[in-house]
């Protein structure tokens, strides 16, 4: 079961000073707990280092961060239909990546020691991926006018003390603590899957005869929504379910979108589409958010239009029409205070407006 919300605190250790648990908070409600585990695994990304601060077993290693920035344009400006990738001037790779009639490219990488939680997109940042564009398409005349939105993420990179700072590791590691604590360090997004896949086998090797398969499945099951019958037959499981698509309240346009997005999950969302009554809100965008709230754990509105839509990051416009509507239906849902509509609220024009600007730009 994933938690969201919830923060560690500190670990429980064992008379043998081997951890066996920890005290959490969910901060939604203030309550506190202990969670009994048979393993624990940090896999904290840029926060590994905090975890382990609160063991009292550390190896040699820690993280030193990089921040990577994307920029989106929509295809009208930067008319890209096929991903690719490209070296910069100074020899860095930059990837252009066409998505649902936007063209998003980056990405930087540039040491960074700011807030982890909130890592910004300068003008530094903008105009480098700008320049990078112009150097490998000449044609397409493209300014800061025609970005549309961006975002800025963490990159956490392994550096160990003693070493020269040209030697940092931008593999994953996996550290085993004297404490018992397992913590998956480094790597890239895009490796996520074998990552777990590595740190869960080697968690479940440490139980043994406790009815475990010796090693995960993951790699033979499909991702929720992803049961098509395979890449080859998707294209047909979208055009059929945007045909069906009319018969639930929605356009053939509509279902083709949810059916791309959601896969075989897309029935469900045809069912909260033809039961919306909403006056101010579109089937559609009803259909998301009932689906976001019960199935994919959204309480709060940045979580249904940045972790769930993406819609800041790709459709930003799309973002700031739906969202007092959408504040509006979550409010009724959850019961919120005017004290929690404003602070959330608050929260999402934040992330909206740093999409649509960069931080140090007036």
């Amino acid at each position: 079961m994933a938690i969201n919300y919830v923060k560690s605190n500190n670990f429980i250790y064992d008379d043998n000073r081997q951890i066996i648990g920890a005290d959490i908070t969910d901060v939604e409600t203030g309550t506190a707990y202990k969670v009994s585990a048979k393993q624990v695994i940090n896999a904290a990304g840029p926060w590994v280092d905090e975890v382990r601060g609160k063991d009292y077993a550390k190896n040699n290693k820690q993280l030193r961060l990089t921040k990577g920035v994307h920029i989106v344009f929509d295809q009208s400006a930067f008319p890209l239909h096929q991903a690719v990738y490209f070296d910069t001037p100074d020899k860095r790779m930059v990837f252009a990546i066409p998505r649902d009639g936007k063209t998003y490219v980056g990405t930087t990488d540039t040491v960074y020691e700011a807030d982890k939680l909130h890592p910004k997109v300068n003008k530094a940042d903008r105009d480098y991926i700008i320049e990078a564009i112009h150097y490998m398409f000449p044609k397409v005349n493209i300014t800061k006018d025609d970005v549309e939105s961006s975002w800025s993420g963490v990159r956490p990179l392994i550096f160990e003390k003693g070493k020269d700072p040209s030697e940092i590791s931008r593999k994953d590691e996996i550290w085993e603590a004297e404490s018992g604590l397992l913590t998956i360090a480094g790597g890239k997004l895009t490796g996520y899957r074998k990552m777990a896949e590595n740190i869960v086998n080697v968690a479940v090797k440490r139980m043994p005869n406790r009815g475990f398969s010796e090693k995960t499945q993951t790699e033979h099951l499909p991702i929720s929504g992803g049961d098509v019958g395979g890449s080859k037959a998707f294209a047909g499981f979208v055009a059929k379910k945007a045909k069906e698509a009319v018969n639930f309240n929605l356009t053939e346009e509509e279902g083709r979108y949810l059916a791309d997005k959601y896969g075989t999950n897309v029935d469900t969302l045809f069912a909260y589409a033809k039961a919306s009554n909403e006056a101010d809100i579109a089937p559609v965008v009803d259909a998301q958010l009932m689906y976001a709230i019960e199935h994919e754990s959204v309480v709060r509105p940045v979580d249904f239009f940045v972790r769930r839509t993406g819609s800041v990051f790709f459709n930003v416009k799309w973002a700031q029409k739906w969202e007092a509507a959408v504040v509006a239906k979550m409010t009724r849902i959850f019961g919120w205070t005017p004290a929690q509509v404003e602070e959330y609220t608050h929260d999402l024009d934040v992330e909206i407006k740093d999409s649509i600007k960069p931080v140090d730009e007036d």
